[in-house]
Protein backbone atom coordinates (compact mmCIF):
# COMPACT_ATOMS: atom_id res chain seq x y z
CA UNK A 1 0.00 0.00 0.00
CA UNK A 2 1.91 3.31 -1.23
CA UNK A 3 1.19 6.75 0.18
CA UNK A 4 2.13 10.44 -0.07
CA UNK A 5 3.10 13.28 1.83
CA UNK A 6 0.00 14.90 3.61
CA UNK A 7 1.42 18.28 3.30
CA UNK A 8 5.01 19.71 2.54
CA UNK A 9 7.99 19.24 4.34
CA UNK A 10 8.20 22.17 7.21
CA UNK A 11 11.64 23.36 5.22
CA UNK A 12 10.16 22.93 1.80
CA UNK A 13 8.52 25.87 2.03
CA UNK A 14 9.26 29.27 0.08
CA UNK A 15 6.86 31.79 -0.44
CA UNK A 16 9.28 35.05 -1.72
CA UNK A 17 10.35 35.36 -5.67
CA UNK A 18 14.21 33.63 -5.67
CA UNK A 19 14.66 35.49 -8.68
CA UNK A 20 18.50 34.89 -10.14
CA UNK A 21 18.56 37.92 -12.22
CA UNK A 22 18.01 40.37 -9.16
CA UNK A 23 20.96 38.72 -7.72
CA UNK A 24 23.56 40.29 -10.15
CA UNK A 25 21.60 43.60 -10.74
CA UNK A 26 23.27 45.91 -8.15
CA UNK A 27 22.05 49.61 -9.63
CA UNK A 28 18.38 47.91 -8.48
CA UNK A 29 19.30 46.14 -5.36
CA UNK A 30 20.78 50.00 -4.02
CA UNK A 31 17.06 51.36 -5.17
CA UNK A 32 15.51 48.78 -2.93
CA UNK A 33 17.29 48.74 -0.23
CA UNK A 34 15.34 51.38 1.29
CA UNK A 35 12.32 49.43 1.93
CA UNK A 36 14.28 46.11 2.22
CA UNK A 37 13.71 43.99 5.66
CA UNK A 38 16.95 41.92 7.18
CA UNK A 39 17.11 38.99 9.27
CA UNK A 40 19.96 38.51 11.39
CA UNK A 41 21.56 35.18 12.25
CA UNK A 42 23.84 34.78 15.30
CA UNK A 43 27.20 32.35 15.61
CA UNK A 44 25.31 29.69 16.96
CA UNK A 45 23.10 29.62 13.67
CA UNK A 46 20.12 30.55 15.25
CA UNK A 47 17.81 34.05 14.43
CA UNK A 48 15.14 35.83 16.66
CA UNK A 49 11.35 34.61 16.72
CA UNK A 50 9.09 36.90 17.56
CA UNK A 51 6.26 35.10 19.41
CA UNK A 52 3.52 32.61 19.39
CA UNK A 53 2.48 33.96 15.75
CA UNK A 54 5.75 32.29 14.30
CA UNK A 55 7.21 34.95 12.38
CA UNK A 56 10.87 35.87 12.52
CA UNK A 57 12.12 39.33 13.66
CA UNK A 58 13.00 41.07 10.35
CA UNK A 59 14.90 44.55 10.55
CA UNK A 60 15.06 48.01 8.33
CA UNK A 61 17.42 47.39 6.05
CA UNK A 62 18.33 51.02 6.42
CA UNK A 63 19.74 50.12 10.70
CA UNK A 64 22.99 48.24 8.88
CA UNK A 65 23.42 51.08 6.85
CA UNK A 66 22.94 52.73 2.87
CA UNK A 67 23.79 49.74 1.39
CA UNK A 68 24.03 45.70 2.01
CA UNK A 69 26.69 45.13 4.46
CA UNK A 70 29.94 43.03 3.59
CA UNK A 71 28.37 39.69 3.86
CA UNK A 72 24.80 39.94 3.44
CA UNK A 73 23.11 37.69 1.11
CA UNK A 74 20.05 38.26 -0.97
CA UNK A 75 17.26 35.81 0.40
CA UNK A 76 14.38 36.81 -2.38
CA UNK A 77 11.81 39.72 -3.17
CA UNK A 78 8.11 40.14 -2.39
CA UNK A 79 5.54 42.38 -3.19
CA UNK A 80 8.70 44.62 -3.85
CA UNK A 81 10.21 44.22 -0.78
CA UNK A 82 13.90 42.63 -0.80
CA UNK A 83 14.68 40.33 2.11
CA UNK A 84 18.55 40.00 2.85
CA UNK A 85 20.05 37.91 5.95
CA UNK A 86 23.02 39.63 7.75
CA UNK A 87 25.73 37.22 9.60
CA UNK A 88 26.51 38.30 13.50
CA UNK A 89 29.57 38.04 14.05
CA UNK A 90 30.98 36.04 17.24
CA UNK A 91 31.68 38.99 19.19
CA UNK A 92 27.86 40.38 18.29
CA UNK A 93 26.18 37.22 18.74
CA UNK A 94 22.94 37.48 20.76
CA UNK A 95 20.25 35.79 23.55
CA UNK A 96 22.95 34.44 25.42
CA UNK A 97 24.39 30.32 25.20
CA UNK A 98 23.29 28.42 22.33
CA UNK A 99 19.95 25.95 23.49
CA UNK A 100 21.02 22.96 24.52
CA UNK A 101 20.92 20.08 22.00
CA UNK A 102 18.10 18.14 23.37
CA UNK A 103 15.84 21.15 21.62
CA UNK A 104 16.98 20.19 18.11
CA UNK A 105 15.59 17.30 18.38
CA UNK A 106 12.04 18.09 20.62
CA UNK A 107 11.13 21.73 18.76
CA UNK A 108 10.56 24.82 20.97
CA UNK A 109 8.06 25.85 22.82
CA UNK A 110 6.95 29.58 21.58
CA UNK A 111 6.42 32.13 24.26
CA UNK A 112 4.65 35.55 24.50
CA UNK A 113 8.35 36.87 24.12
CA UNK A 114 11.22 36.49 21.02
CA UNK A 115 13.29 33.84 21.41
CA UNK A 116 16.73 32.87 19.67
CA UNK A 117 15.85 29.76 18.29
CA UNK A 118 17.70 27.21 15.48
CA UNK A 119 16.38 25.76 12.71
CA UNK A 120 15.85 22.13 14.03
CA UNK A 121 14.25 23.68 16.66
CA UNK A 122 11.51 26.14 15.24
CA UNK A 123 11.68 25.63 11.44
CA UNK A 124 8.39 23.59 11.86
CA UNK A 125 6.53 26.67 13.64
CA UNK A 126 7.33 29.11 11.60
CA UNK A 127 5.22 30.61 9.00
CA UNK A 128 5.81 29.48 5.12
CA UNK A 129 7.76 32.80 4.63
CA UNK A 130 9.47 32.79 7.86
CA UNK A 131 10.38 29.12 7.07
CA UNK A 132 11.84 29.53 3.39
CA UNK A 133 13.78 32.72 4.34
CA UNK A 134 15.69 31.30 7.56
CA UNK A 135 16.24 27.61 5.75
CA UNK A 136 18.17 29.35 2.56
CA UNK A 137 19.78 31.78 4.99
CA UNK A 138 21.30 29.09 6.79
CA UNK A 139 22.21 27.23 4.09
CA UNK A 140 24.22 30.14 2.67
CA UNK A 141 26.11 31.36 5.41
CA UNK A 142 27.29 27.44 6.23
CA UNK A 143 28.52 27.16 2.62
CA UNK A 144 29.96 31.15 2.99
CA UNK A 145 32.23 29.87 5.98
CA UNK A 146 33.42 26.47 4.61
CA UNK A 147 34.25 27.94 1.07
CA UNK A 148 36.97 30.91 1.72
CA UNK A 149 39.60 29.01 -0.55
CA UNK A 150 39.75 28.11 -4.00
CA UNK A 151 39.33 24.93 -4.84
CA UNK A 152 41.73 24.80 -7.65
CA UNK A 153 44.71 27.27 -7.16
CA UNK A 154 44.09 27.53 -3.20
CA UNK A 155 43.41 31.27 -3.41
CA UNK A 156 40.95 33.61 -1.61
CA UNK A 157 37.65 34.43 -2.79
CA UNK A 158 35.49 36.99 -2.76
CA UNK A 159 31.34 36.60 -2.53
CA UNK A 160 29.79 38.71 -5.20
CA UNK A 161 26.22 38.21 -6.54
CA UNK A 162 24.37 39.45 -3.34
CA UNK A 163 26.36 36.02 -1.72
CA UNK A 164 25.35 33.46 -4.07
CA UNK A 165 28.67 33.41 -5.70
CA UNK A 166 31.92 33.11 -4.97
CA UNK A 167 34.97 34.11 -7.29
CA UNK A 168 38.77 33.20 -6.37
CA UNK A 169 41.07 36.83 -6.27
CA UNK A 170 44.06 34.58 -7.95
CA UNK A 171 42.32 32.59 -11.36
CA UNK A 172 38.72 33.84 -11.38
CA UNK A 173 36.98 31.10 -11.02
CA UNK A 174 33.74 31.00 -9.95
CA UNK A 175 32.04 28.68 -6.89
CA UNK A 176 27.97 28.45 -6.31
CA UNK A 177 26.60 27.44 -2.82
CA UNK A 178 27.10 23.60 -3.27
CA UNK A 179 24.60 20.77 -1.93
CA UNK A 180 25.13 17.06 -1.57
CA UNK A 181 22.34 14.43 -2.76
CA UNK A 182 21.42 11.88 -0.10
CA UNK A 183 18.11 9.90 0.38
CA UNK A 184 16.00 9.26 3.02
CA UNK A 185 13.55 6.26 2.83
CA UNK A 186 10.11 4.98 4.75
CA UNK A 187 10.55 1.22 4.94
CA UNK A 188 7.22 -0.44 5.24
CA UNK A 189 6.08 -4.05 4.64
CA UNK A 190 2.87 -3.09 2.66
CA UNK A 191 0.38 -3.44 5.30
CA UNK A 192 0.84 -2.31 8.73
CA UNK A 193 4.12 -1.57 9.76
CA UNK A 194 6.82 0.13 9.39
CA UNK A 195 10.77 -0.35 9.80
CA UNK A 196 12.49 2.84 12.06
CA UNK A 197 16.26 3.10 13.46
CA UNK A 198 17.84 4.92 16.03
CA UNK A 199 21.34 6.11 14.98
CA UNK A 200 24.42 5.73 17.28
CA UNK A 201 24.70 8.60 19.32
CA UNK A 202 20.85 9.73 18.99
CA UNK A 203 19.05 10.02 22.37
CA UNK A 204 17.39 6.59 24.18
CA UNK A 205 14.22 5.77 22.49
CA UNK A 206 14.78 8.23 19.58
CA UNK A 207 13.83 6.58 15.92
CA UNK A 208 13.54 7.50 12.45
CA UNK A 209 12.95 6.47 8.84
CA UNK A 210 16.42 5.76 7.49
CA UNK A 211 18.95 8.16 4.85
CA UNK A 212 22.28 7.93 3.18
CA UNK A 213 24.40 10.21 1.25
CA UNK A 214 24.47 9.30 -3.12
CA UNK A 215 27.68 8.07 -3.96
CA UNK A 216 29.20 8.71 -7.15
CA UNK A 217 27.93 7.44 -10.18
CA UNK A 218 25.05 6.00 -8.63
CA UNK A 219 20.87 6.63 -9.37
CA UNK A 220 18.90 7.72 -6.47
CA UNK A 221 16.70 4.37 -6.60
CA UNK A 222 20.03 2.45 -6.13
CA UNK A 223 21.30 4.43 -2.93
CA UNK A 224 18.11 4.02 -1.14
CA UNK A 225 18.80 -0.09 -2.18
CA UNK A 226 22.01 0.06 -1.30
CA UNK A 227 21.62 2.04 2.02
CA UNK A 228 19.07 0.03 3.75
CA UNK A 229 20.64 -3.24 2.84
CA UNK A 230 24.30 -1.68 4.53
CA UNK A 231 22.16 -0.56 7.15
CA UNK A 232 19.86 -3.17 8.28
CA UNK A 233 20.50 -6.12 5.94
CA UNK A 234 17.14 -5.96 4.44
CA UNK A 235 15.90 -5.51 0.58
CA UNK A 236 13.65 -3.67 -0.55
CA UNK A 237 11.48 -3.30 -3.04
CA UNK A 238 8.43 -0.78 -5.38
CA UNK A 239 10.83 2.29 -4.41
CA UNK A 240 8.73 5.32 -5.04
CA UNK A 241 9.13 8.63 -4.78
CA UNK A 242 7.74 10.88 -2.32
CA UNK A 243 8.96 14.28 -1.87
CA UNK A 244 12.05 16.31 -1.00
CA UNK A 245 13.21 19.06 1.40
CA UNK A 246 17.04 21.14 1.93
CA UNK A 247 18.37 20.11 5.37
CA UNK A 248 21.57 22.91 5.62
CA UNK A 249 23.19 20.74 8.23
CA UNK A 250 25.73 21.53 6.66
CA UNK A 251 24.48 21.34 2.96
CA UNK A 252 22.08 18.79 2.34
CA UNK A 253 18.72 18.03 0.00
CA UNK A 254 16.88 15.06 1.13
CA UNK A 255 14.79 13.44 -0.98
CA UNK A 256 12.68 10.79 0.05
CA UNK A 257 11.48 7.62 -0.60
CA UNK A 258 8.88 5.00 -0.14
CA UNK A 259 10.25 1.28 -0.38
CA UNK A 260 8.53 -1.94 0.39
CA UNK A 261 10.73 -4.52 3.21
CA UNK A 262 10.02 -8.16 4.60
CA UNK A 263 9.52 -7.91 8.40
CA UNK A 264 10.47 -11.47 8.28
CA UNK A 265 14.21 -11.34 7.48
CA UNK A 266 16.78 -10.46 9.97
CA UNK A 267 17.82 -7.49 10.94
CA UNK A 268 21.87 -7.17 10.03
CA UNK A 269 22.26 -3.42 11.69
CA UNK A 270 25.46 -1.63 10.22
CA UNK A 271 28.19 -1.19 13.31
CA UNK A 272 29.01 2.29 14.20
CA UNK A 273 25.81 3.22 12.32
CA UNK A 274 23.03 2.12 13.65
CA UNK A 275 22.08 1.41 17.31
CA UNK A 276 18.93 -0.67 17.28
CA UNK A 277 16.07 -1.09 14.27
CA UNK A 278 13.12 -2.58 14.63
CA UNK A 279 9.45 -2.87 12.88
CA UNK A 280 6.94 -0.81 14.56
CA UNK A 281 2.94 -0.96 14.06
CA UNK A 282 1.02 1.97 12.39
CA UNK A 283 -1.19 2.22 15.83
CA UNK A 284 1.89 2.64 18.07
CA UNK A 285 3.24 5.39 15.52
CA UNK A 286 -0.21 7.08 15.24
CA UNK A 287 0.29 7.15 19.24
CA UNK A 288 3.69 8.24 19.50
CA UNK A 289 2.64 11.22 17.22
CA UNK A 290 -0.32 11.97 18.88
CA UNK A 291 1.32 11.79 22.50
CA UNK A 292 4.76 12.19 22.47
CA UNK A 293 6.36 9.54 25.09
CA UNK A 294 3.45 7.89 25.31
CA UNK A 295 4.73 4.51 23.64
CA UNK A 296 7.98 3.51 25.53
CA UNK A 297 11.06 3.33 23.53
CA UNK A 298 9.10 5.16 20.32
CA UNK A 299 10.52 8.76 20.36
CA UNK A 300 10.02 10.01 16.46
CA UNK A 301 11.52 12.37 14.14
CA UNK A 302 11.25 15.83 15.02
CA UNK A 303 8.62 18.12 12.84
CA UNK A 304 11.15 20.37 11.60
CA UNK A 305 12.60 17.24 9.32
CA UNK A 306 10.90 15.56 6.07
CA UNK A 307 11.13 12.58 8.34
CA UNK A 308 8.75 13.73 10.45
CA UNK A 309 6.34 14.28 7.48
CA UNK A 310 6.60 11.12 6.05
CA UNK A 311 6.03 9.18 9.28
CA UNK A 312 3.08 10.74 9.73
CA UNK A 313 1.83 10.30 6.27
CA UNK A 314 2.53 6.96 6.29
CA UNK A 315 0.40 7.12 9.82
CA UNK A 316 -2.68 8.79 8.42
CA UNK A 317 -2.94 5.90 5.80
CA UNK A 318 -6.76 4.26 6.50
CA UNK A 319 -7.98 7.30 7.99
Amino acid sequence: MSFELVELPALSRFTVDRQEPLRGDAERLLQMWPKARVITVDAHGRTLVADRASRLVDRPATEFGDEPPEGAVLLGEQDGVAYWAVLLAEAEAEGGPAAPAGRAWFGADLTDEPQWLDLRACGALLDDTGAGLFTSAVALFNWHRTAKFCAVCGGGKQAVKAGWVRVCSQCGREEYPRTDAAVICLVHDGADQVLLARGEGWPEGRYSVLAGFVEAGESLEACVAREIAEEVGVAVSAIGYLGSQPWPFPRSLMVGFQAVGDPGEPLRLADGEIAQAKWVTRAEVRQALAVPGSVPDLLLAPGASIAYRMIQSWAAVGD
